[in-house]
């Protein structure tokens, strides 16, 4: 797999700022122009981009240029050029110009008599500057006056004071004089006791950036004990802490990145964080603690995968753009920053929001810098990345060529020798590979490799980029071989990423990519052997191909999506060759695709995240489990990978009486369980338009910790004895037991196959192989829409013919005649009516006539609905009629509504066995209908239904203001409830996007906790309605008493009974189903 492409420069303004101690407060023009030269120079020691170095001399020279010669703060202002005017001298190699710097510090040093508080310091820059003279140019006469400043430095100096040891560094890293040759007995001498304040932070930060250039591991640890001994001196009162705090945590980052010892970036973390308090809001210096504190989180994000450190670094990035007004200096920084960490946290989730706001950060960011701007090439590699990025997922070839316009651009305006060079040759080398994979222009994947080959010439070892350089050409040579065939390629591509593999280390997110790149090259080697004689498959390398798959979808720090999308690649594959490792990869996905949805809190967008899944996941591994004769295995995989949103809303409603009584610890953990399950069931706020960006994020970075606590509470429960699988998907002797009252069939429809298992209670299940596919049964789908009676019975015959009379061929060694069975349809079969098929021919046989069909989405919503509880003495039944809903004229009102309700009155068991409530016309609100639901057991709509196919949450019962929808019913309790009878349209058809998510009002109710429901499969006329009402109440009641459990063979009597109707449509004799126990 290629890597993502790289960004230009990282994060900007984001290391050492020193404090301006320089400026009197009535110079505020001079104190902004050495802010801002101070700010450009730590942000140049970052990003190394020249840029930001001429405009920090500028500043300087201008800050100069305000003072006369005999000014006080004059050798200031000449020693903040000096410095700036040196650093730009090593950056570019221009040794003929050290002599710049050189005479600035010197008219510095001259104007600071020998009793000067800053004399020392002076010295010791003006020995550093020479010293670099001496080492490009060979004067004798610089080392000579180099070493007498530095030792006049030791002489005045504690030995254990800051500049001291800055001066020993100095000797030391300049290699002109060994350590040995200072007279140990002079480090003993006093010294005058003000020597032995450390140095400030802003002595510092200059002191620090010479010595990074150098790469001395030494260097850098005693710059660091340098800063830690400040700290013992600065306290938490002073005003430098602040700044201190930033620097040390911008070196132990440094050296992290050097050596890689996480504990250095922690402890950064820390003291960024302990920074940022120091500097409340208001303060002057909070921009550049809240830049460093988010790029040091952003680090560790890249380094560990940690969503929270991702989810700060953005609230920390949209705090510092709120500090970065239209026209600010810095704006341009803060728009780069929060614009790659928006489109790193989209490849993390996927949320198009995200990319879409990055995209658009980008190009405010690149409108800032116009041509002529050195900053341009940057700004023009990243929103080129972040077009290519929505052009790999939303396909449009707009945003793709515009991607390679812009970096085309960029890579002409970085010559040979640029630092940023090295990007755009990889981000374009990325485009032409993925215009190779569209168009096949064998010229795009040639260049493409050139280029990737370019970008690893200038990714030495040890350098940032390396590993993605190695593996981008990696996989490009491994195409290139696919496509052509020469073995080289392929060796070279392995061996490059034989060598990246070492680059990373064991917890590295980059691992993911480097696996399923290890994948690619040895499912290529799964061929035909080389040798020309085509004898056998090389099984080694596909079993190497599906370790490294495996491997890549359990690499924890690469995010839940990622992951997810490395398991079904590991599918598809396994699938394709037959591997014995496809049925694990199906569990590992689904597995994945829960814990994927259940971070994010709106049910709405947990069913876009099926949308965008595979819709036959599930119907896929468990045709897989029967191909391999584990039909048990099947059933365990089909609950496991269907109906998830509904298991993730119940998993949170879950009983634990039993463990109550496990002791103290038990205890507390049943008390968090269900406070966290209370917190995360809560409705997610609905935020106006104009709601703050960072608001929304915080709610859901808040969401997404309780899920972790959450989780974390579950593995406690599943160590106490007798609950280790507790919530964990269920296995098939515990689905047995939805069997109970009779046998279950369920109906798997995948394109590989499509079978019907019978599930009885205590024998072994039976699979039957259907004589059908998934083609015949989505045209068998459109058929049965017909209204026509001979269309519809003659696909009604099909249905009996593909499917249910295999079926009942064997249903008799399982259940008596006249009995009752469980459908249980999966994908394509959720929308056929198994209840009506039949052969539908004088004396022909029917379905109907054998058996007594109920439905289930899922054998445990099944098992649940058995559930036993307490029932009152009265029976609290409710009907609800809306005969004229919001949005409706006089001219559609429902005029038999009333009169139904009060059929169904006349027909309930008179008080006190049933206690009724008529809630009717004016008085059926949504907040009323929703009242009477939850204070009612048994139930009875009559109204207009609709199913809402975009967003079927939003499915609802219209009621005289606003609806009653199906997001409402899943928010509500209603484990105690009996039965619904719903006489409205379409309450029992899902959505074909996400059929096997059944998600639709009457399945709503009965995983809210309604045991029996009653609903419909299309639109019903109201005389279907008044006749079907009336005999379905008569058998439900017929002898005085209520029971739930009587519904199914209650509905199947009444349809019976309008069997001999002639002149009703057969649509509207099928159109009702019973779904429960």
């Amino acid at each position: 797999m290629t890597l993502e492409q790289q960004l230009s420069g990282g994060n900007d303004a984001a290391v050492l700022f020193p404090l301006t101690t320089l400026a009197s407060r009535d110079t505020y023009a001079l104190a902004l122009k050495t802010d801002a030269g101070h700010c450009l120079l730590a942000r140049y020691s970052r990003t190394q981009n020249s840029s930001d170095l001429d405009r920090s001399i500028n500043h300087f020279e201008r800050a100069l240029d305000l003072f006369p010669m005999d000014h006080l703060y004059r050798p200031a202002a000449l020693f903040n050029l000096a410095t700036a005017k040196f650093l730009s001298c090593q950056a570019d190699g221009r040794h003929l110009e050290l002599d710049i710097p050189i005479n600035l510090f010197q008219d510095a040093l001259d104007s600071r008599p020998t009793d000067h508080p800053d004399r020392a310091i002076t010295q010791l820059h003006l020995a550093i500057a020479l010293l670099s003279r001496f080492a490009k140019r060979g004067f004798q006469t610089d080392a000579d006056s180099a070493e007498e400043l530095l030792r006049e430095v030791l002489d005045v100096c504690h030995a254990n004071s800051h500049i001291y040891r800055a001066a020993l560094i100095a000797i030391e890293s300049s290699a002109l004089h060994s350590a040995e040759s200072i007279d140990a007995n002079n480090l003993g001498q006093e010294r005058p006791a003000a020597s032995t304040i450390p140095l400030s932070p802003n002595q510092l930060a200059y002191l620090v950036t010479w010595l990074l250039q150098r790469d001395d591991p030494h260097a850098l640890d005693e710059v660091i004990s340098l800063h830690y001994d400040a700290l013992g001196y600065y306290n938490a009162m002073h005003r430098c802490r602040g700044q201190l705090l930033c620097n040390l945590g911008s070196m132990l980052s440094t050296r992290f990145k050097r050596r890689g010892n996480a504990e250095d970036l922690d402890h950064a973390i820390t003291l960024q964080r302990e920074a940022l308090a120091l500097h409340p809001v208001g303060h002057p210096n909070r921009y550049q603690s809240l830049n460093h504190y988010a790029n040091e989180l952003s680090t560790r994000f890249d380094q560990q995968g940690n969503d929270e450190d991702l989810d700060q670094a953005i609230a920390l990035h949209r705090e510092v753009l709120a500090f970065c007004p239209v026209g600010h200096i810095f704006r341009y920084a803060s728009l780069n920053n929060l614009a790659n960490q928006l489109s790193t946290r989209f490849d993390r989730r996927g949320n198009f929001e995200d990319l879409d706001q990055s995209i658009a950060l980008a190009r405010e960011a690149l409108a800032l810098r116009p041509v002529g701007h050195a900053d341009r090439p940057k700004s023009l590699n990243d929103l080129g990345n972040h077009l290519f990025t929505r052009f790999r997922h939303q396909g449009d070839d707009k945003d793709f060529d515009e991607a390679i316009a812009l970096n085309r651009e960029a890579l002409d305006l970085l010559p040979v020798g640029h630092t940023d060079r090295s990007t755009s040759l990889n981000n374009l080398a990325i485009e032409l590979s993925t215009r190779f994979d569209k168009r096949g222009d064998d010229e795009d994947l040639d260049e493409a490799i050139a280029l990737h080959r370019e970008t690893l010439a200038l990714s030495p070892v040890g350098h940032a980029h390396r590993f993605g350089s190695l593996n981008n050409l990696a996989v490009r040579l491994s195409t290139r071989f696919h496509h052509r065939g020469n073995r080289e390629d392929l060796d070279e591509s392995l061996e490059n990423l034989r060598y990246a593999s070492t680059l990373l280390t064991r917890n590295d997110s980059h691992q993911v990519f480097l696996h399923d790149s290890f994948a690619t090259v040895y499912l290529l080697l799964y061929r035909p052997r080389f040798d020309g004689t085509g004898a056998g498959e090389d099984h080694v390398s596909l079993n190497a191909a599906m370790h490294h798959l495996k491997t890549a979808a359990n690499v924890v720090s690469a995010g839940l999506l990622p992951r997810l999308r490395k398991s079904l690649s590991w599918v598809r594959h396994a699938r394709q060759h037959s591997h014995d490792t496809e049925l694990e990869a199906h569990a590992t996905s689904m597995q994945l695709l829960d814990a994927y949805m259940s971070t994010t809190a709106s049910v709405s967008s947990r069913h876009n995240i099926m949308r965008g899944s595979p819709s036959t996941l599930a119907v896929d591994a468990a045709s897989c489990a029967l191909r391999n004769g584990d039909v048990c295995r099947a059933v365990e995989l089909l609950e496991q990978g269907r109906t998830i949103i509904w298991t993730q809303m119940t998993r949170l409603r879950t009983p634990l009486d039993s463990l109550q009584t496990r002791g103290d610890h038990a205890a507390a953990l049943v008390k968090r369980f269900r406070d966290l399950s209370s917190l995360l069931g809560k409705p997610p706020a609905n935020y106006p338009k104009e709601t703050p960006r960072v608001d929304v994020e915080a709610q859901e970075t808040r969401y997404r910790r309780l899920v972790e606590d959450w989780n974390g509470v579950v593995e406690e429960i599943r160590n106490i004895e007798g609950f280790s699988r507790f919530l964990l998907p269920p296995l098939f002797s515990d689905l047995q037991e939805a069997a109970r009252d009779g046998p279950i069939i369920v109906l798997v429809a995948s394109k590989y196959s499509c079978d019907a298992i019978i599930i009885p209670h205590k024998q072994p299940p039976t699979n039957i192989q259907l004589p059908t596919n998934l083609e015949k049964l989505q045209t068998l789908v459109v058929k049965l829409k017909s209204t026509s009676r001979p269309a519809l019975a003659k696909a009604l015959i099909e249905l009996w013919d593909d499917v249910v009379r295999p079926v009942v061929d064997i249903l008799g060694g399982f259940a008596r005649q006249h009995s009752r069975i469980w459908w249980c349809p999966t994908s394509v079969f959720n929308f056929l009516p198994l209840h009506a098929a039949g052969e539908y021919r004088k004396d022909g046989q029917f379905l109907s006539k054998l058996y007594i069909s109920s439905y289930t989405p899922s054998l445990t919503a099944l098992i649940k609905a058995r559930r036993s509880h307490a029932r009152s003495l009265s029976v609290p039944f409710a009907a609800i009629g809306q005969n004229c809903p919001a949005g409706h004229s006089s001219e559609s009102t429902l005029e038999f509504v009333e009169p139904e309700l009060d059929l169904v009155r006349s027909l309930l068991p008179k008080p006190p066995t049933v206690s009724f409530t008529k809630i009717m016309s004016v008085d059926a609100t949504r907040s009323r209908a929703l009242r009477a639901l939850q204070d009612n057991a048994w139930l009875h709509f009559s109204c207009y239904g609709t199913q809402n196919y975009e967003d079927p949450f939003n499915s609802a019962f219209l009621m005289r203001d606003q609806p009653l929808s199906l997001l409402d019913i899943t928010q509500t309790d209603l484990s105690r409830h009996e039965f619904a009878f719903l006489s409205a349209c379409d309450t029992a058809v899902g959505d074909s996007s996400t059929p096997d998510e059944v998600i639709h009002l009457a399945a709503g109710l009965q995983f809210a906790g309604v045991k029996s429901v009653v609903g419909t499969l299309w639109e019903v006329t109201d005389a279907t309605v008044q006749r079907l009402v009336e005999e379905f109440y008569k058998n439900f009641c017929k002898d005085g008493k209520m029971n739930s459990k009587r519904a199914a063979r209650a509905l199947h009597q009444a349809v019976h009974s309008l069997a001999s109707d002639k002149d009703m449509p057969l649509d509207q004799r099928i159109v009702f189903v019973h779904i429960g126990i």
